[in-house]
């Protein structure tokens, strides 16, 4: 997997601003996660976006949309405008070890929630005391297919926090 990433990100050939204006064009956030990040901190709900993306570019997408002072957890980027490269946060797969990060705030007394839709969530919702699956995407099919209880949603408006 780490392989395709880095050869994805290496066909990326601009620099950091061109790529950054080109994602605010064409990358939207849920507009409802403002008010989902707004809920967690009014009920004092420690929120971490963990990722295998790229953590500046994630940073950017997030304060575009009004969202400020999130921890992120995600893989580092050299932009280089002759390929961009990753600059891996660990050495699992994806360069970002969900599932370490769940079990061990499992394992500091954390009550977990996952909130995943992708193939790179599996193992990391897996270790959630609770789990929400975005609709038609493949970590809905997984739980699915496993008979692990998670709530889907289409929105960040439709998860309820406890």
């Amino acid at each position: 997997m780490r392989d395709v990433l880095a050869e994805e990100a290496s066909l990326v050939r601009c620099t950091y601003d061109e790529g950054l204006a080109l994602l605010r064009r064409e990358v939207h956030l849920d507009p409802s996660f403002s008010t989902f990040v707004a809920a967690c901190r009014a009920r004092e709900i420690p929120l971490t976006v963990v990722s295998s993306g790229l953590e500046p570019i994630i940073r950017d997408r997030l304060e575009e949309s009004g969202v400020r002072d999130v921890a992120i957890v995600a893989n580092g980027l050299d932009p280089d405008p002759r390929g961009w490269r990753i600059l891996w946060r660990d050495d699992s797969p994806n360069g970002t070890d969900k599932a370490a990060l769940v079990r061990a705030a499992e394992a500091a007394g954390a009550r977990t929630i996952f909130v995943g839709d992708g193939r790179s969530d599996y193992e990391a919702s897996t270790a959630a005391g609770t789990r929400f699956a975005k609709r038609g995407l493949p970590l809905e099919r997984y739980l699915t297919a496993r008979g692990i209880p998670f709530e889907p949603f289409s929105t960040f408006a439709e998860i309820t926090l406890p």
